[in-house]
């Protein structure tokens, strides 16, 4: 276990986890598609907006809590979904999880867990999970209907994704899933022990080859295989009719990820969607997609005041998730950041990282001359 002393912000968990990590599943996780220019976007957005603080403003009772969805948050973010979580950290779902409950915040659990949803929302109940909308109707009633029977109130429904991206990143790093048996994978155990026995062997012993656990109502693929291809393809006829109808069967509060276009935001609206999660996939799925922050205020209007707002893709500071808020969100989701955490120390190293958001938002509040959350507009901010 690292002295976590030494991790002063979220993104220096990145070199450790680089270390740490087999290079092919590093490359899975901080790669994104072709030439990565919506990777890029996302972080160099953030200097396009700059604060103007406010100054002598009683800033000595400021509240970082956010209500989402009926329930009462401690800080305005949260975990976003992330596949194979559990490859990179023994259980690594579940720690997110675990930590984001013990800090009052959001973790939202992808359907491409290796950990069956069950086990993650036993162990950190009010975890939020995120799909795919399966190939039929009736699978995708099936998935909910599960989910449900676990114990999961908040659905998030993945829609940037009916058609597979070129991933040429993972080729190029040798990444594919199932994995395959083979030389190469004996050579990344033996070149990186601590990951080969911590985690791979040490999941392996205790809860035999992992499986997606979550992608439909049933069983999906093992992790390890050499016949086995895992298909996100056969996505292309869905539309909102098919939302639809998956709107008037969950009961739960029902969210949209990955919309950037205020249009999409008013079908939404009409289509009976609770939130929305304005994203671009953290750039894994089409290049050259607007960020997020870009396009927050235009989004924020068309959903109106009924809807609850919400980003992710690029968030890797207090006052990152500030300029959001600011431009309309209510909260942000952050990924790549807290999957290093896990890698490199476990629910510790996640709670870490929350610690060190919540003590930037804290500050960042206070410079900005704000007292709360909801006193953050964009008359607060201008652009570059």
């Amino acid at each position: 276990m690292p002295h976590l002393d030494r991790f002063l912000a979220l993104d220096d968990f990145e070199p450790a986890a680089r270390r740490l990590l087999p290079g092919p599943l590093f490359g899975y996780v901080s790669g994104a598609t072709e030439t990565s220019a919506s990777l890029r976007d996302n972080r160099e957005v953030f200097e396009e907006g700059q604060f103007l603080p406010r100054v002598l403003v009683n800033v000595s009772a400021r509240d970082l809590g956010v209500e989402l969805f009926g329930r009462r948050y401690a800080a305005p973010f949260g975990i976003a979904p992330m596949g194979i979580s559990a490859l990179t950290a023994y259980r690594g779902d579940i720690a997110q999880a675990r930590a984001a409950a013990a800090a009052q915040l959001p973790m939202v659990l992808s359907s491409s867990s290796l950990i069956k949803v069950e086990d993650v929302l036993a162990a950190a109940p009010g975890t939020w999970f995120q799909a795919y909308l399966p190939r039929s109707v009736e699978a995708g009633l099936a998935l909910a209907d599960r989910v449900a029977r676990a114990g999961v109130e908040v659905l998030v429904v993945t829609v940037d994704s009916a058609v597979v991206p070129n991933r040429e990143n993972n080729v190029r790093n040798r990444f594919r899933t199932p994995l395959r048996p083979g030389l190469r994978l004996l050579w990344d155990g033996i070149t990186h022990p601590r990951w080969a026995i911590g985690t791979f062997a040490r999941t392996l012993l205790h809860h035999g080859m992992p499986h997606f656990e979550n992608v439909e109502a049933g069983r999906g693929a093992p992790l390890v295989a050499r016949d086995v291809t895992r298909d996100f393809s056969g996505r292309e006829h869905l539309d909102w009719a098919a939302l639809r109808t998956l709107r008037a069967h969950w009961k739960g509060a029902l969210v949209l990820k990955g919309l950037v276009h205020p249009d999409d935001a008013r079908l939404a609206r009409e289509a009976g969607v609770d939130g929305i999660i304005v994203s671009n996939h953290g750039g894994r799925q089409l290049d050259g997609t607007v960020p997020p922050l870009r396009v927050l205020p235009a989004v924020a209007e068309a959903a109106g005041s009924g809807m609850t707002i919400l980003a992710d893709s690029g968030f890797r500071r207090g006052t990152d998730v500030l300029k959001a808020l600011s431009f309309g969100a209510r909260a942000v989701l952050i990924g790549r950041p807290f999957n290093y955490a896990a890698a490199v120390a476990g629910e510790a190293g996640v709670a870490h990282g929350i610690e060190l958001m919540k003590a930037e938002l804290r500050a960042g509040l206070g410079l900005l001359g704000v007292p709360s959350l909801g006193a953050l507009g964009p008359r607060l901010l201008q652009r570059r």
